[in-house]
């Protein structure tokens, strides 16, 4: 429980919905569903079919249905499913807002702006979204026939938008890099403190810097602030709840790739430039202990794969440039001598891959749907996402690097430029496009268990 001293929290695992401190499984196969209300008792009693399959944290390893739900819902959603006034007013500014209402400061402009999004994502239609992935397309299959008897009567809930997410046979992104490395520890239920996807593998992953309180990620808990975040009432309502940044991007695949061309001499220095632009290589092995080639053994290996710094081992970004995507996304000890402090800007994070491949080597775009939607989870949307949006992608201040932004996430104009520190002159990259735009997205809210039994016992 939250205190004002340094004892260990422990947190309801049972309460809590898993994908917010579980990965996934890999490989995985999914769909994500978002839902229209119309009726307020249909939406509570179909939320109430659901429940028995959401996945716990406690029950991660062993969920329901051997698959995994989760569910989180919008403002207007809240509202849809009748929450009262009271407790809709107590949700911050930003969640009551809407993510396409402050598309502007999150960079999401031009090509990125909310009027080229698809539709509904970003209009008050969005009200409920469902995420189902497994291991397998059994299991999947297994679950979106429970979501279809969830359905099943109630006219005044409709499917509005769907979208299929499963790994690429690579395990990778479309544009080459394993992801998912690097999350944060939470306390208490941290990805350092397992060693394996099992409930009795345990052992402690080296790098992945101080444990950060629960209270940054899940509401009703300490924070490195040291006191609870503020979270919406009644306290049932609120506690074991999280906010989530639902971001679908399209990814310019074929333009990242001729990009790397362009500016290289040889394939070797393609994939050096991929590597400079990320901070690993596509293989995951981060630059900082693999400046020259790549090392799929390290990457492979979960106690070294991670365990580096930037101030002691590269501070002048040598290896890793300073304006790489994960630095930029996490600092870690980097910025130790300024007043920020980064285990308050953390977010928890999930992505998965939508669309085909392009075709290894193909430079021209086939026009086809391709991309990653990334999840964001914290407890505060401003000073966790948008923070990271806003400071660390798309301006280079807290770096020195004046107008530079990230060159993977970052809202470039193809005026960009990136930085790659070395001796004895520096290269600066020049004309960098943009090549993830953004499609759509949605802050939602993830309550706990007990806070959805709450919100479909409503009418009674």
């Amino acid at each position: 429980m939250a205190d004002s001293t340094d004892q260990a929290q422990v947190l309801e695992l049972e309460d809590i919905q898993g994908t917010l401190l579980r990965q996934r499984p890999s490989p995985y196969t999914g769909t994500y569903f978002l839902l229209r209300v119309d009726d307020p008792a249909h939406g509570r009693q179909m939320l109430g079919r659901l429940l028995p399959h959401v996945a716990s944290a406690a029950r991660w390893w062993d969920p329901p249905s051997r698959a995994w739900l989760s569910v989180a819902l919008s403002h207007s959603g809240l509202q849809a499913l009748g929450v009262p006034q009271a407790s809709l007013d107590s949700f911050p500014e930003a969640f009551r807002e809407g993510m396409a209402a402050r598309a502007e400061r999150l960079g999401d402009t031009g090509e990125s702006s909310p009027e080229h999004w698809d539709a509904p994502l970003g209009s008050r239609d969005v009200h409920i979204a469902v995420s189902v992935f497994a291991p397998d397309t059994t299991g999947l299959e297994s679950l979106l026939e429970v979501g279809r008897s969830a359905l099943r009567d109630l006219p005044g809930v409709q499917m509005i938008y769907r979208l299929e997410a499963s790994q690429l046979p690579t395990k990778r992104t479309h544009l080459g890099f394993v992801d998912g490395i690097g999350e944060p520890d939470v306390e208490g239920a941290g990805v350092a403190s397992i060693l394996q996807a099992g409930r009795d593998h345990y052992g402690y992953l080296p790098g992945f810097g101080p444990t950060i309180k629960a209270g940054e990620f899940v509401l009703g808990y300490q924070n490195q602030l040291g006191r609870l975040t503020l979270m919406p009432q009644p306290d049932v309502l609120g506690r074991n709840g999280t906010y989530v940044a639902y971001r679908k991007l399209h990814l310019k695949v074929a333009d990242f790739r001729c990009y790397l061309k362009d500016n290289s001499s040889s394939p070797e220095e393609e994939e050096l430039l991929a590597a400079k632009m990320v901070g690993r290589w596509r293989s995951g092995a981060p630059l900082v202990l693999a400046p020259d080639h790549d090392d799929p053994d390290l990457a492979a290996d979960p106690t070294r794969a991670n365990d580096f710094t930037y101030r002691d081992q590269d501070p002048a970004g040598l290896c890793c440039p300073v304006g790489a995507h994960i630095r930029r996304t996490n600092p870690r000890d980097s910025l130790t001598d300024t007043i920020v402090d980064v285990r308050i800007h953390r977010a928890l994070r999930r992505g998965t891959t939508y669309g085909p491949m392009l075709p290894e080597g193909q430079l021209e775009d086939d026009g086809a749907e391709r991309g990653i939607v990334f999840i964001f989870m914290g407890a505060d949307l401003v000073r966790q996402f948008e923070f990271l949006k806003t400071q660390w992608a798309n301006d280079g201040d807290f770096v020195s690097l004046g107008t530079e932004k990230d060159p993977v996430i970052g809202n470039n104009d193809g005026t960009g430029t990136f930085t790659i520190p070395r001796r004895p002159v520096r290269r600066r990259l020049k004309q960098l496009p943009r090549f993830a735009i953004t499609k759509g997205g949605e802050y939602l809210f993830m309550p706990g268990i007990r806070a959805l039994t709450w919100i479909t016992q409503l009418d009674t």
